[in-house]
């Protein structure tokens, strides 16, 4: 086992642990740290107890019990999430996860952002945990896109402040889009852009205008659209997407997958 060091200049003694097992899909940097904390890694036989541990190409990574696969090349998926799966790779009330529910012969993968329980639509999938923090910066200022359905008396007025930033619950929420597509009785459907994305955004700000939301499927994260995808479908994107996108991962090695 590499000893940790708080230095990160010193490249000859590879990644940090956390990193590591980001690139190989395992988790995010911050997942994988509390996977640390809680003595589920080992590396060449040894409990890892600091995340400052480092990685060298050629030493043996096992979490939990599983011998983790060297990196692989960069891979980005789309795909559309049902309703009734968590996005989680343990869920303690063994609900259904979206990870299980993936085709055999698919890596392991992590999701850039997340759906909950009762919402559906587009989620991303990638092998590279660096590439899943790539996506998700706000500096990207990427619109994510949703079709929503929601019960209550839709006040016009006040879906068009929100395009102003709002706030509730003493949550400040930045600019959200939101048009009334359609209604039927006290049913009305919106279309909702919004760059930030906090924790159940969608919904809270829409409890916060007395609507409750029956339904909400995610069509477009950033450049990648829900497109034609049913739900439980998967596709790659393609390399040269994924390239004109983030030109700084190598994804000339990215090959395109069919739908499973």
């Amino acid at each position: 086992m590499t000893n940790p060091s708080a230095s990160s200049s010193e490249t000859h003694r590879g990644e940090r642990i956390a990193k590591a097992l980001a690139r190989r899909g395992i988790a995010s940097r911050r997942d994988a740290e509390r996977m640390i904390a809680e003595g589920r890694v080992r590396l060449d036989g040894k409990v890892v107890t600091h995340p400052a541990t480092f990685v060298q190409p050629h030493d043996l990574l096992i979490v939990d019990g599983k011998p983790v696969d060297p990196p692989q090349h960069t891979r980005l998926w789309r795909y559309h999430k049902p309703t009734g799966l968590v996005t989680t790779h343990h869920d303690p009330e063994n609900r259904p996860t979206v990870f299980n529910s993936l085709p055999p012969g698919m890596p392991r993968v992590i999701s850039v952002g997340r759906l909950d329980l009762n919402s559906e639509g587009l989620l991303l999938l990638t092998n590279d945990g660096a590439l899943a923090r790539e996506l998700e910066l706000p500096a990207r200022q990427w619109t994510r896109r949703y079709r929503v359905r929601v019960f209550g008396q839709v006040d016009e007025k006040r879906l068009a402040q929100l395009a102003n930033g709002s706030v509730f619950d003493g949550v400040k929420y930045g600019p959200i889009d939101a048009v009334l597509d359609s209604s039927k009785g006290d049913n009305s459907w919106l279309t909702v852009s919004l760059r930030e994305g906090k924790n159940r955004e969608v919904r809270k700000v829409m409890m916060g205008m007395n609507l409750h939301v029956s339904r909400l499927i995610r069509l477009s994260y950033g450049p990648f659209p829900l497109g034609t995808l049913k739900p439980g479908e998967l596709e790659e994107v393609q390399s040269r997407v994924l390239a004109d996108q983030i030109p700084s991962f190598r994804t000339q090695n990215i090959s395109t997958k069919k739908r499973h």
